[in-house]
């Protein structure tokens, strides 16, 4: 029996994803996750114990699944890479572990897995960047340095928007993300707002709209992700610096127009 010819295949196949792009899907799994158990929280009914024990069996599977992924590359195994690997396995037992504590325990055990599995998507793309020495590929959409940072804070679960007084509002952490661009990125299919998915900015207050990466948005980051920054950035712009390592997340912050 012969294989028919790509081109004559009834329909698309898409392309597997990356090891890059896994880890940006697994950090918006924890993102999902940890938004479900605030609502839980939030909600002033006791949860039923084992609420989010299913969830919690789900994302310890993706992570190890994602590093099966990062593996199977079979990357020089260099300081950066297994210390990536190590971080993964660590929110592996993180996640499983957290399925034998109530909510409050186990929504602080995966609280940090969303900017940890984000850093180490960093430390793998820079690795296979290395290894295949294509650094100085163009990614197919470059971004500006304002597109750029923002989306590696929606990757990490900073970002979410809410609605006052007939005005919008963007909250976030560590970097300024500004409304004009988060349109930028929404007419770009890059971005998409989850209504009600995340809790509120105070005690009381409305559900706010997490604002998360499309399948799109994850394909841009992680190619731009490891690029050096005067590639991955669109020409004429500043590009942001990331580094490699957590860092401890301040106040959110608001931005309002």
């Amino acid at each position: 029996m012969t294989t028919p010819p790509a081109d004559g295949l009834l329909f698309e196949v898409p392309a597997p994803r990356t090891p890059v792009e896994r880890l940006l899907l697994l950090a918006d799994q924890y993102v999902r996750h940890n938004d479900k158990l605030d609502l839980l929280l939030r909600s002033g009914s006791q949860p039923e114990p084992d609420a989010h024990i299913a969830s919690a069996q789900q994302l310890a599977s993706a992570t190890r699944t994602a590093i099966k992924a990062v593996t199977d590359e079979r990357l020089y195994e260099s300081l950066q890479l297994s210390d990536a690997v190590v971080r993964l396995q660590q929110l592996a037992y993180l996640s499983s572990a957290s399925t034998d504590h109530r909510l409050p325990m186990a929504r602080a055990l995966t609280a940090l897995a969303p900017e940890a599995a984000v850093e180490c998507a960093t430390s793998v793309a820079a690795e296979i960047r290395s290894r295949q020495r294509t650094s100085t590929e163009v990614p197919d959409q470059q971004l500006t340095a304002t597109q750029h940072t923002a989306l590696w804070e929606i990757a990490r679960g900073h970002v979410v928007a809410s609605d006052s007084l007939g005005r919008r509002y963007v909250h976030y952490r560590d970097a300024r993300v500004l409304i004009s661009t988060l349109r930028s990125l929404e007419a770009k299919d890059l971005v998409e707002h989850v209504p009600k998915s995340a809790s509120s900015a105070y005690t009381d207050g409305p559900l706010q709209d997490r604002v998360r990466l499309t399948s799109a948005g994850t394909t841009v980051l992680a190619s731009a992700i490891g690029l050096p920054p005067a590639i991955r950035a669109a020409p004429g712009t500043t590009p942001p610096s990331h580094g490699l390592h957590l860092r401890p997340t301040p106040n959110a912050r608001t931005r309002g127009s």
